[in-house]
């Protein structure tokens, strides 16, 4: 991210008065990510399978959002010192895209039919892809990463996402 004075690459993490002038997206990445495992490892034979993979998504999401932050309030604690609430929330916020990543590929699982595409959950996971190599890509760009340092950053999650994708198409769901 640059100021429209220095136009130099912000440093990654928050920023030093806290305003949040971040160029992390490691939580939306590894949101998108699991959203494609769990869609890729979902065979929801339920009365409504979408609703179902749908609350999945969701839920995961929201654990996993629960379990990072609690692995960064322990992993930074600084010993005799408190953790404070406001240190939690502030994690919290910083980790939240792990579950708005959930969101597009929840989306995309509900208009499925409407586009012709049936119950499958192939559009959820090429959405869960898609985003996870955007994600990927944009954070390279906003830290500073030249094009071709972002083009590789997106090309790995594209591989990653694929393996993904190999591994719904190998165990037959």
């Amino acid at each position: 991210m640059t100021t429209s004075r220095s136009r130099t690459p912000a440093p990654p993490g928050p920023a030093p008065d806290g305003a949040g002038n971040r160029t992390d997206y490691a939580g939306a990445v590894y949101g998108s990510m699991l959203a494609a495992s769990v869609i890729a490892a979902s065979a929801v034979h339920e009365p409504h399978p979408r609703l179902s993979l749908v609350l999945l998504l969701v839920i995961t999401g929201i654990v996993f959002w629960i379990a990072h932050v609690y692995a960064h309030v322990a992993g930074r604690r600084e010993v005799g010192r408190r953790v404070t609430w406001s240190e939690v929330r502030r994690v919290g916020r910083q980790e939240w895209p792990l579950v708005e990543a959930a969101a597009l590929p929840a989306l995309a699982v509900l208009v499925s039919p409407s586009l012709g595409t049936g119950e499958n959950a192939w559009l959820a996971l090429g959405v869960a892809v898609a985003q996870q190599v955007t994600w990927a890509t944009l954070g390279a760009r906003r830290a500073g990463a030249s094009s071709g340092q972002a083009a590789v950053e997106g090309a790995v999650n594209l591989l990653l996402g694929l393996v993904i994708v190999a591994a719904k198409v190998v165990v037959g769901h």
